[in-house]
């Protein structure tokens, strides 16, 4: 189960801004373009916003994305969270169809990750791989459990351990993570690299099941 690390729920968070800035909830269904009811069921915790909900509110209320995940019930994935805890939450997210809908779609990721496969065989991808994944690990910060299952791939890629299909597969998780070409833009660890890190689940729980 999630976390909830927020002393306030996502109800007391948008009404006490609200109150802040004195606006309506029919003012904020305005500028977010988000139907007043839904609004309306979201403080009143009579429902989970989305992502794209989210975004909207940070957008406009000024709440940094990462309150209002965690205000939602989110457990934003610390850098030095155990490779367990990781996972799960993960996994735990990977299921979440709250949080997927809308912005971060399963099979938009696993669509990718399908023509991803391919472009790891070739030479171009092979290069792209070898190449660009050091400087693109550096960018997202290189340190934390993401980090590390995307060097044990990397590792694993390089030296070909496995077979043509397995290296394919761990080849599209590691693509996934170079091409800019995200479902979530690569702008706040805790949100722009969630496509990427379910993207390294869905690889992985493919490999698990091969071997």
């Amino acid at each position: 189960m999630l976390e909830v690390n927020s002393d306030q729920s996502i109800g007391q968070l948008l009404r006490s801004t609200l109150d802040e800035h004195s606006l309506s909830m029919r003012k904020l269904s305005e500028l977010t373009d988000i139907d007043t009811s839904t609004i309306s069921r979201i403080i009143n915790d009579k429902r989970k916003a989305t992502l794209d909900h989210l975004e909207k509110f940070s957008s406009v209320l000024a709440i940094p994305l990462a309150k209002l995940l965690e205000a939602d019930g989110y457990s934003v994935i610390p850098e030095k969270k155990s490779s367990s805890e990781y996972d799960a939450t993960i996994e735990q997210l990977v299921n979440t169809s709250d949080l997927l809908s809308t912005k971060l779609s399963l099979a938009q990721v696993e669509s990718q990750l399908a023509d991803y496969e391919d472009y790891a065989k070739t030479t171009e991808g092979k290069q792209r791989i070898l190449y660009e994944f050091t400087e693109k690990l550096k960018a997202a910060g290189g340190i934390g459990p993401f980090a590390d299952q995307m060097k044990k791939l990397f590792t694993r890629f390089k030296t070909q351990k496995g077979n043509t299909r397995e290296l394919a597969i761990i080849g599209s998780a590691l693509l996934y993570f170079i091409v800019p070409v995200d479902v979530i833009p690569d702008y706040l660890f805790a949100v722009g690299y969630l496509d990427d890190a379910v993207a390294v689940q869905i690889a992985s729980n493919v490999l698990v099941k091969k071997s």
